[in-house]
């Protein structure tokens, strides 16, 4: 099943389905009003929707029209919580090696996580909208997934059992401002702007066996300036799969329905596969040349993150974004 929503003016959207192969949509008001409240209630909701896909993808329903990913919000607009881990730790320990820093042997087994702001998530094609390019722009390529209700101190088994839907981000950092941030010893704040998620949320069983061990096994495929720079393979070198992300995050909380996790920027320890962000790449330069080369993103810059199955068909359909100077 593949869900989007609809930009209707409102702070929350209206949610739709989306056909498979992304051509169509339907308005779901008269199952749910909103993602959210679908999530709040999805025993009793996802079957609803699940008929209106079927009917939707078989050409039964009564008034489709035309998937516009233009039109769409964030899947959720806004949610009660956003938190993004570190899985791919080959990432993390390419960073470290770039400034001269050992990595603890923790980061092997314990998995790095921030909360991040979830009151104000933009849609797959809203420009990136800042006020200097001296912070150092950068996107970051993700996975993520939607919660059902996760009990403190769930298994990672348990945990597996409430992912309802995967998605993907740009989770943009400011690079420039991530130092003196962190030197505070109070983690990512103002380094860490609005997150833009995929057109459509889609439920695990829409990737087929391409969705085993709690991780997506596909490239993710990032085009900057309309240049391909990067399509690591999601499933390989993910050290911490989804439910052990969540099983950490439900540590010592509860985590409820409509609750986000990031996988972290997905990284492969194969170069050649490229980068999901550009400070990846200026670790590897300054690793083999002793300084960075690649510049960060400037105002007019595009970018675009897709997932493709293997049929070459987009899955998520693609965050398409341009980097704005802010006007006041």
């Amino acid at each position: 099943m593949k869900l989007a929503t609809l930009n209707d003016g409102t702070r929350d959207g209206q949610l739709m389905v989306v056909s498979r192969d992304l051509k169509t949509a339907h308005v779901a008001d008269g199952i749910a009003p909103t993602l959210q409240a679908a999530l709040d209630d999805w025993a009793f909701i996802a079957p609803q929707l699940a008929t209106l896909y079927d009917d939707l993808n078989g050409g039964r329903t009564r008034r489709p029209f035309d998937f516009d990913p233009a039109r769409c919000m964030a899947p959720l607009p806004r949610a009660y919580q956003w938190t993004d881990g570190s899985a791919y730790v080959n990432h993390v320990e390419l960073v470290r090696k770039a400034r001269g820093a050992e990595m603890p042997a923790s980061f092997w087994e314990d998995p790095l996580m921030y909360q991040g702001g979830s009151d104000d998530f933009i849609g797959p094609m809203d420009d990136i909208v800042l006020a200097h390019e001296e912070w150092g722009i950068d996107f970051e390529a993700e996975i993520a997934v939607v919660l059902g209700d996760v009990a403190m101190g769930a298994t990672p088994d348990e945990a597996h059992q409430q992912i309802r839907l995967l998605m993907l981000a740009n989770d943009v950092s400011l690079r420039n401002l991530i130092p003196p941030e962190l030197a505070k010893g109070f983690g990512f704040f103002q380094s860490k702007p609005a997150t833009a998620f995929s057109p459509v949320a889609v439920t695990p069983d829409e990737l087929g066996d391409s969705w085993r061990g709690g991780k997506v096994h596909l490239p993710l495929r990032s085009t900057w300036n309309g240049r391909l720079v990067g399509q690591p393979d999601a499933g390989v070198d993910m050290v911490f799969n989804f439910p052990q992300l969540i099983a950490h995050l439900c540590k010592t909380r509860n985590a409820c329905a409509g609750s986000i996790v990031g996988s972290g920027t997905v990284s492969n320890k194969d170069a050649l596969k490229g980068y999901s962000c550009i400070a990846e790449q200026r670790c590897l330069e300054t690793i083999e040349f002793g300084q960075p080369v690649t510049q960060f993103m400037r105002f007019g810059d595009t970018i675009r993150i897709e997932m493709l199955d293997e049929k070459g068909k987009s899955i998520f359909g693609a965050i398409e974004q341009k980097v704005a100077k802010l006007e006041r």
